[in-house]
């Protein structure tokens, strides 16, 4: 197996289907505009990593003279794995803290 390349491909298709998904999100679909983003923006989101992965998985497939089938689908499941953990992890770290919630008090009724 080309480990380097298999790799090497993975992080890249992770990289690009992560930075995508992000920028779409930010750009176009960002809740800061009055009006209602389009749904082939919500499509791009989600379309676009998977575009990534499967260029990845036929790059290295053509690249590659034994065990084809097994490297493209290695690269394949490595750059889904490494995409959706790039994409839990960012959102961890840009969200937005939960806000504190007081209880209210309540005023008692003084019984004599």
């Amino acid at each position: 197996m080309r480990l380097k390349l298999l790799i090497l491909v993975s992080l890249l298709a992770a990289v690009v289907g992560a930075s995508s998904c992000f920028a779409v999100a930010y750009f176009l679909l960002s809740p800061t505009k009055n009006v209602s983003p389009p749904m082939w923006a919500a499509a791009a989101s989600l379309i676009v990593p998977l575009a990534a992965t499967t260029f990845a998985a036929v790059f290295v497939y053509r690249h590659t003279s034994r065990r084809r089938v097994l490297q493209a689908a290695a690269t394949a499941l490595l750059a889904l794995l490494l995409t959706l953990t790039a994409l839990l992890l960012c959102s961890v770290l840009t969200g937005r803290p939960k806000p504190e919630i007081i209880p209210a008090t309540t005023p008692t009724a003084k019984t004599s």
